[in-house]
């Protein structure tokens, strides 16, 4: 078997949770700031419903140009640009929503709210929101170089809005989520942490 034909280069904690059944063929899957569709490959050539959005159109249309070889009946409409805090789709629509190193990107607090509650209203109850972003969970605090807000300066040379353990358990219980699995966070060494956060609805 040729894994990287079959999966891509999908991320190993999304993988996880399809290891473990919680998104299974037949389910509607959205994936919201899709990239380049890294995280697809393996739901289109299985069949799953798949949605994805994106704010960059030549992203959008490279997802489409996978789409069409890995599956051809698949409506291009359903890959579009679009962006993640006003989503123009339907209410509890998805059985998951997949949002991989995009929250990060928020300007300020309003934005990454905007973006979380829009991710949520789509989300149909009994779903599943997946995200991986970057946290200070694990990092030294000398290790960030404060700019404004919560945008720091992280060891890497990027500047990202970075969440906290205690941010991520407010709005959890804001939304009136279950946490699905503990926080996992990866410590790259020296670079920056990521975090992966699993909610149910």
């Amino acid at each position: 078997m040729d894994l990287q034909a079959q999966f891509g280069n999908i991320d190993i904690y999304l993988f996880d949770q399809l290891l473990r059944g919680r998104i299974a063929p037949g389910m509607r899957v959205l994936d919201a700031g899709c990239g380049g569709g890294r995280n697809l490959v393996y739901l289109l050539r299985e069949g799953f419903d798949v949605h994805a959005v994106d704010e960059d159109p030549h992203a959008v249309m490279a997802v489409r140009e996978m789409a069409a070889v890995l599956a051809p009946s698949l409506s291009p409409d359903r890959i579009r640009v679009d962006a993640v805090e006003q989503l123009h789709l339907p209410d509890a629509t998805f059985d998951v929503v997949i949002s991989n190193a995009v929250l990060h990107f928020a300007r300020d607090d309003a934005h990454f709210e905007a973006m979380v509650r829009e991710m949520w209203r789509v989300l149909k109850p009994g779903g599943l929101l997946f995200a991986r972003l970057v946290s200070s969970i694990g990092m030294a605090d000398e290790a960030l170089e404060h700019v404004s807000g919560r945008h720091f300066v992280l060891p890497d040379g990027t500047t990202r809005y970075v969440v906290d353990e205690p941010q991520l358990m407010a709005l959890t219980d804001a939304l009136r989520g279950q946490l699905l699995d503990p926080l996992k966070t990866t410590v790259v060494q020296h670079q920056r942490c990521m975090t992966t956060w699993v909610v149910g609805k």
